[in-house]
């Protein structure tokens, strides 16, 4: 009897991690910085929040650290995709270069 139970258990679990929504990765559009590493680039990512006391909006910046098969070179402008960890600062992917420097 106990057999039978674990092997629905089981399924029930099967049917659960199928029906659950797959998390979307996150997208992200940033200029490179740097391209001094092998098959690693340092993109710069602009966004502008509003200052919660004065209501003006600031510029803030984040570095991520993406991997790099496409050959980016600094001063293009790229789109990075969220990924598993590649590294201990690596965990973005380049995924399209939307413009070259000129």
């Amino acid at each position: 009897m106990e057999h039978k139970n674990e092997l629905t258990e089981a399924a029930a679990s099967v049917v659960a991690e199928k029906a659950a929504p797959k998390r979307r990765r996150q997208e992200k559009v940033g200029l490179v910085t740097s391209d001094k590493m092998q098959k690693t680039v340092v993109v710069r990512v602009e966004r502008q929040v509003r200052h919660p006391k004065y209501r003006r909006y600031i510029r803030k910046r984040s570095k991520f650290m993406a991997h790099d098969e496409l050959g980016a070179h600094v001063g293009d402008t790229v789109k990075i995709v969220e990924t598993r960890p590649l590294s201990a600062r690596k965990r973005w992917r380049v995924v399209e270069i939307l413009q070259k420097a000129t």
